[in-house]
């Protein structure tokens, strides 16, 4: 703070012109900068963003921040109260991406590989799960079509209707990502009830759906038993009709051809074999005779004798006789007996040989003769068979016709009784499509109203709302918190701040601050009137008389005379303090026996001399004009020329006279008071006085008359200052030690 003076003399003022005013400045210049050239050079512009300035609009306006913000709360607290509590049930069934085979599926009993479900399956699968079938399921299942809620909430008349629309109002059923799991999701005031029917639509899908396909498959496999029967029966009829068709027609058939047919072909075999034979026994035959022509009755050259035994032995007899014979002849001569006899035996022989060569003729002739006859038996029989054959294929037309009617009788009936094998083999082991994956449990918690993001939302909302209240607030606000304020917005000079005393006063501390101010003399709220005194030192040129005035009442005007008015006459000073605000008399319920003596109007009047009615201040020695209780009458004498010769005498007596005028916009004589001071000074109560009140003020101001030294505040919260960020009252926690 300024160091403070001991006089209110030239020794601490600044330079003046020659009619006392401020240099550069006429009579005029007084004015407010609205009315006249500004007096304090505006401040330059800054650009940056004050992030100090913002956190201090946060301080300041952080009760109408906190009530807002708690007001939103609250709010948001009551409609949560208040809304009714819904239950979410969630439950999950996953979709078999491939079944495992557990019977076979065909004859082979082979696996066909499968696909993995698409996502339009999938998509079909999720809209299964509200199908109007599983709808009624469930319905029937937990009886949901005779519950008043649930069908009260629809207003149908058909309870059935009612039901379903409020099941299709509440239940969700979609898809989980890209996977193969399902969610079905069901709300509803009743948590049990949430979970039961959120259960109910998962087991429908995945249980209901087995036990529908079991049903399924059971009647199909009665169906196609049925059909078997019939299938039988035909294929049986149909097999007979073909079976006495062939008997009628003689069409009886062995392998692969009818019994005529391989009679037939057997005959063709036959009659090839017989006719090579006849053909080899009469080559013989010929071969034979043709032999016996050219070789002699002895059949030397008949090869067919040659295979004989008789004649082979026989011709070996021949062959000894012969040898014996030639001996014979050789030793004895033709004529011998021997000889003789020897060759009556070779002729024997001879003649045995030609015997068994004419039988073997005589076979061989047999033989062609068996084969010629054989022939023409079985070119007879074949003729006999093609004769038979003719006749069979005319019927085999009809043959054909009974046997594609048996084969495709016996083809349906073979293929229904695989299916029926396949139907019956595979019953029981049925599997699901669907699988419950996490059935839903009851709920614990209701998911609306949503308690979290509500008090979320309540606070975000209170948050936004809050600062935009602070910023309107602030906006709108047109009270005065610092001396920028004082000379920017009203261009008048700023002279300094008075604090509260209990701002700066320790804690519990009950004393009055007029009391303060001499109790403690080197507190900071002392120190501020001294620097008060100074402010007014140096903005002023011989200026005695120095009117305290405010725009408004209860601004602190009374209490800033008074404890300025002490501070000056502590310091050795002659200081006489006037009270002139008839209607309140602050300054003269200082005076304990105001009642006993005269006061400033008796003085006025002349009826009391001023030594008189000056009461002194004990403490320090201050002298003070009051006014009487009982004084009326008196605002003409204020303003007529008895106050100017009262302040004439105070000022060859005292070194400065201090006047309490009363507030300038309701008491229209306070701005005559103003103009027979030499100084002017003007108290504005701090974050409380709206600064069109001081223009107001300043307005009415005769700037001719008046000489305005400046404005102070009053009753600064120093903590909140300090805590705001502003002037030079922010940094009191940094100087606050050098007080006591």
């Amino acid at each position: 703070m300024t160091t403070a003076v001991n006089t209110l003399d030239q020794s601490g003022g600044g330079a003046l012109n020659a009619s006392g005013r401020l240099p550069g400045l006429t009579g005029g210049d007084v004015l407010p900068a609205w009315l006249a050239e500004p007096r304090i050079a505006p401040a330059a512009t800054n650009d940056r963003i004050d992030l100090k300035f913002l956190i201090g609009i946060f301080r300041r306006r952080s009760g109408l921040f906190v009530a807002v913000l708690g007001g939103s709360l609250a709010i948001g607290a009551v409609i949560t109260a208040l809304s009714p509590r819904i239950y979410v049930a969630h439950a999950d069934v996953t979709l078999n991406s491939k079944t495992a085979s557990i019977a076979p599926t065909s004859t082979n009993d082979r696996t066909p590989e499968q696909q993995a479900p698409t996502d339009a399956f999938v998509d079909t699968q999720v809209a299964q799960v509200t199908s109007t079938d599983n709808m009624n399921a469930v319905i029937d299942r937990l009886g949901l079509d005779k519950d008043p809620h649930i069908i009260a909430e629809a207003g149908h008349v058909a309870p059935r209707l009612a039901t379903i629309e409020t099941l299709r109002k509440h239940i969700n059923v979609q898809r989980i990502g890209s996977t193969y799991d399902i969610g079905i999701t069901y709300d509803s005031h009743d948590a049990a009830q949430a979970a039961a029917i959120a259960n109910a639509f998962a087991e429908q899908f995945t249980r209901g759906a087995l036990a529908s396909k079991r049903d399924a498959a059971r009647q199909t496999t009665g169906l196609i038993s049925a059909r078997l029967d019939q299938l039988r029966s035909q294929a049986l009829a149909d097999s007979a009709a073909e079976q006495n068709y062939r008997i009628a027609h003689n069409l009886l058939s062995a392998n692969q051809g009818t019994l005529t047919e391989q009679e037939i072909s057997s005959y063709n075999q036959d009659m090839a074999r017989a006719r090579a034979e006849q053909a080899e026994d009469a080559a013989r035959l010929d071969a034979a005779r043709h032999q016996m022509a050219g070789g002699g009755i002895g059949g030397d050259g008949v090869g067919e004798t040659l295979a004989s035994p008789a004649i082979a032995a026989l011709r070996a007899q021949q062959a000894t006789a012969a040898g014996e014979l030639a001996s014979l002849q050789a030793r004895y001569g033709a004529l011998h007996p021997d000889v003789i006899k020897a060759r009556a035996t070779l002729h024997a022989i001879d003649e045995q040989v030609a015997g068994e060569t004419r039988r073997v003729i005589s076979g061989l002739e047999s033989k062609s003769l068996a084969s010629n006859q054989r022939l023409a038996s079985l070119s007879g029989s074949l003729n006999h068979s093609r004769g038979t054959l003719a006749v069979s294929n005319s019927a085999k037309t009809g043959l054909q016709d009974l046997e594609k009617r048996s084969e495709t009788s016996n083809a349906l009936y073979e293929s229904y009784l695989n299916r029926y094998k396949e139907l019956t083999a595979r019953e029981g082991t049925e599997q699901a499509d669907a699988e419950m994956l996490h059935p839903a449990p009851v709920p614990l918690v209701p998911d609306s109203p949503h308690v979290m993001i509500n008090l979320i939302l309540s606070l975000a909302i209170g948050l936004g709302l809050g600062v935009a209240a602070a910023f309107l607030a602030e906006l709108n606000y047109s009270g005065i918190t610092t001396g920028d304020d004082i000379e920017q917005r009203l261009g008048v000079r700023y002279l300094g701040s008075v604090p509260s005393l209990a701002s700066v006063a320790a804690r519990g501390t009950k004393r009055s601050p007029v009391d303060a101010l001499i109790d403690n003399p080197r507190s900071a709220f002392a120190e501020s009137f001294r620097s008060l005194r100074a402010s007014i030192a140096m903005n002023t040129t011989n200026a005695k008389v120095i009117a305290i005035t405010s725009s408004l009442p209860d601004e602190g005007k009374t209490t800033t005379s008074i404890c300025l008015a002490r501070s000056m006459a502590a310091s050795g000073d002659r200081v006489l303090l006037i009270d002139c605000d008839l209607r309140r008399q602050g300054v003269s319920e200082f005076v304990a026996d105001r009642e006993s003596r005269p006061g400033l109007v008796e003085v006025l009047r002349g009826e009391a001399e001023l030594d008189d009615a000056i009461a002194i201040d004990a403490a320090t020695g201050l002298a003070i004009l009051p006014v009487s209780p009982d004084a009326t009458g008196a605002p003409e004498l204020l303003t007529g020329t008895e106050m100017d010769r009262l302040l004439e005498l105070a000022r060859m007596r005292y070194h400065a006279v201090i006047i309490d005028t009363a507030p300038v916009l309701p008491i229209a004589d306070a701005r005559l008071v103003l103009g027979k001071a030499d100084a002017s000074v003007f108290v504005v109560r701090w974050r409380k006085t709206p600064d069109s009140a001081l223009r107001a003020a300043l307005r009415l101001l005769p700037g001719n008359r008046v000489q305005l030294a400046g404005v102070a505040l009053t009753r600064v919260d120093m903590h909140k200052q300090a805590r705001f960020g502003y002037g030079e009252d922010a940094f009191y926690q940094s100087y606050r030690r050098y007080y006591s």
